[in-house]
């Protein structure tokens, strides 16, 4: 009892010494009631990198730079003005939408159905789930090269079996025809990032709770009316982040249309994203770039904060 009590009054002696910075390292500055200093090099990178960067392009949306006197010019509403009159942004826009939508379709429908069939503790489906991770490790830019060559109408390996189910020749290359080059683009995307959706899938299904399951298969439920009424809405809020992340990613993408067609072949595969990094770079117009740019990021947070109320989705 004599230790125990000793060992309490040692425990407060080194308290308050703490407190009062004798006893070696002052940690009143870094106790738990100061949050804000842990805070600090958070909110640095996020004003550097984030606040600091679009309060810029904010700025620079009013201006326009003129190459020949290598300066920035205030033009005021100039380019939102030419925004909403560029039949060609809007062209851009209409092809973005139909990426975005058939791409996003066709990764949630996919990634449920493989992720229901991988949904075992088996062996040997642990390594096919380990194996999904391996095409999320390649560069988008690389997998865009893998695919150019793969689609490529001269030895591609994807046109050559076209070729032999006679559904494609030699006279109508996927990526160098209007009507089929932004489904060669959509492909890559599908099979890169499909196995995300997966993934992601994968750990809501492993989450949920096996009465229900049970209960089902006491009153003889089928497969297909086990799925739909009970782990599609189990599933709900899980579909609408992933849905949510991806389709944010899939509505800015640049990677793949850039390495595989640069917007080609004419403008059939041009994308808000590809334009806004041609107006910027290619025709040095820096305001109507950042214009665009923030036009993108209006409509990104429009649809998303729309999705967020309809799907209910809560963080």
């Amino acid at each position: 009892m004599k230790k125990y009590c000793t060992n309490v009054s040692d425990v407060q002696s080194s308290a308050q010494n703490a407190r009062n910075g004798r006893g070696g390292l002052r940690v009143g500055v870094l106790s738990w009631d100061r949050p804000w200093i842990w805070l600090l090099p958070l909110t640095a990178m996020l004003v550097a990198f984030t606040i600091m960067p679009l309060l810029y392009n904010i700025w620079l949306s009013f201006h326009e730079y003129h190459t020949f006197s290598r300066e920035l010019r205030w033009v005021g509403g100039a380019n939102w003005a030419q925004l909403v009159a560029d039949a060609r942004m809007w062209e851009a826009l209409g092809i973005t939408l139909f990426y975005f939508a058939v791409t996003l379709t066709v990764q949630v429908i996919l990634g449920m159905a493989i992720a229901l069939l991988l949904d075992d503790d088996e062996i040997g489906f642990g390594f096919l789930r380990t194996l999904l991770t391996l095409t999320l490790v390649v560069p988008p830019a690389i997998a865009g090269m893998m695919f150019l060559l793969i689609e490529d109408p001269e030895f591609g390996v994807l046109t050559y079996v076209l070729e032999q189910l006679g559904l494609l020749d030699k006279t109508t290359p996927i990526l160098a025809t209007a009507s089929t080059a932004i489904w060669g683009v959509m492909l890559v995307d599908i099979w890169q990032w499909t196995p995300f959706m997966v993934l992601i899938f994968l750990a809501g299904l492993r989450s949920l709770p096996p009465e229900p399951y049970e209960a089902a298969m006491l009153d003889g439920a089928s497969a297909f009316t086990v799925f739909r009424r009970i782990t599609l809405p189990l599933m709900q809020k899980v579909i609408a982040v992933a849905v949510l992340i991806r389709g944010i990613d899939i509505f800015r993408m640049f990677d793949y249309v850039f390495v595989m067609t640069s917007g080609g072949p004419g403008t059939s595969t041009y994308t808000l994203s590809l334009y806004s990094w041609q107006q910027t770079f290619s025709f040095i117009k820096w305001g109507y770039g950042a214009t665009l740019s923030l036009f993108t990021l209006l409509i990104i947070l429009i649809v998303a904060n729309l999705f967020i109320w309809v799907a209910k989705v809560r963080w």
